[in-house]
Parts: C-alpha cells; structure tokens; sequence
C-alpha cells in the first residue's frame, strides 16, 4: 500500500483517502484491499477486514462410532440370502473392460421387488458408473412409489473371484445411496459382502458421518 500511495503522489500527484478513517487498526486481519480510482484525480484505498479473533478457543472432540453386524454366509436369513446371490449374479452382468473388477448390487424394496445393477465402465473413465447408483437410479425410476429397503453389493477381483474382504461403497456412491435414504424417510440397511464375511450396516448415515444434505441448503 505504501508504494501505491508514493507512486501516485510521485508520478500523479494524486490526493489519496483511505477508508474507513482510524487512528489505529490493532488486531484485525486485513483479507484484501480494493483500489478505486474514480477519476485521474483521486484514488481511494478501501481495507477490508475480519472482526477481532477471539484468543482462546476451545477444543472439542467429536467421537463417531459405527455400528457393524459380522455374519458368515450360513448365518444369514432367506431374505438377506437371497439379496446377496442377487448382487453376486449381478457381477457377471458388468461391462467392465478398463479395470476388469465386477461389481454388482441389489437393491430391495419395501413391498419386496429386487432391482440389480452392475458397473458400466466407459473409456471416458468418469462417464462411467458405480453398480449401487446404476441399481439405486433403476430403483427410483422404476419405482418412485417404493423406498428402498436394503441394499447388498457384492464385487470380483481382475481374477473373477470374489473379493475375502467385503466390498464397500465410494464416496459419490455413499452420498447417493444417502439420499435416497433421505427421500424414502427409513433407514436403508447395507449388506457388504466378502467371502469371509458379510458386513450388516443399520443405516447409510454410518456410512458417511458428517454428510452434507438438504438440511444445508
């Protein structure tokens, strides 16, 4: 700022006005300064600037805990069964020739329709989409009237074996199945099957604490 003001008085001998007028200006962080020069004759600094900082703050820490249900295959119910063979079946349905891993889901209505999706890979890489949001849109489309009432995903390795650990949903997959979650107004309970086990989440929210939502907007 000072050499802005000694080049205008050196080269323009321009008159300059800073505001807002204070003696002094302790403690505030300038976040930007604006320049407007109204005319050849005069130019005026304006400081933007932040409320004084409180200095102590205190520290908080928030603790999320998930809630997860372990079953092996030969503890799971005809219902849940009959979901996870859904989803499995689902993989061989993949169009996934870029990164060779299948991945299928199966979606469970409240009046017990089964919808099922797989991943379908583009060479456009992010043209493609995730199998949960191909089952999930289908389900919704489909079917307006019906939350969705649970969810199983399943997926297969470049191997074609299906994966020991059980499968978890990304992040854009977790905001949709979020959301549908909202709009049904149930929780959707999420099946993530692995040979060695099957994970049981009550809800979507476990899945994405701290989410945003519409209660933002």
């Amino acid at each position: 700022m000072v050499l802005i003001v000694l080049l205008v008085f050196l080269f323009r001998r321009q008159r300059y006005t800073i505001l807002p007028k204070q003696e002094t200006i302790p403690r505030y962080f300038f976040q930007s300064i604006m320049i407007r020069a109204d005319s050849f004759d005069s130019c005026s600094f304006f400081f933007v600037h932040l409320p004084p900082q409180k200095k102590d703050y205190p520290m908080k820490e928030l603790d999320f805990h998930m809630h997860v249900l372990v079953k092996q295959e030969d503890e799971l119910t005809a219902e849940e069964l009959q979901l996870v063979d859904e989803a499995r079946r689902a993989t061989y349905r993949s169009y996934a020739p870029y990164s060779h891993f299948s991945v299928g889901a199966a979606v469970e209505l409240a009046d017990g329709t089964i919808v099922s999706g797989s991943n379908q890979e583009n060479a456009a890489y992010p043209s493609g989409l995730c199998a949960e949001r191909t089952a999930v849109f289908y389900a919704n489309s489909r079917y307006p009237d019906q939350p969705i009432r649970r969810l199983c995903i399943a997926a297969r390795d470049t191997e074609g074996k299906f994966l020991q650990r059980p499968i978890s949903p990304c992040g854009a997959c977790r905001q949709v199945l979020l959301e549908a979650e909202q709009r049904a107004k149930n929780a959707i309970e999420v099946l993530l099957y692995g040979t060695d086990g099957v994970y049981i989440i009550r809800s979507i929210k476990d899945l994405l604490p701290l989410s945003f939502d519409e209660s933002f907007l």
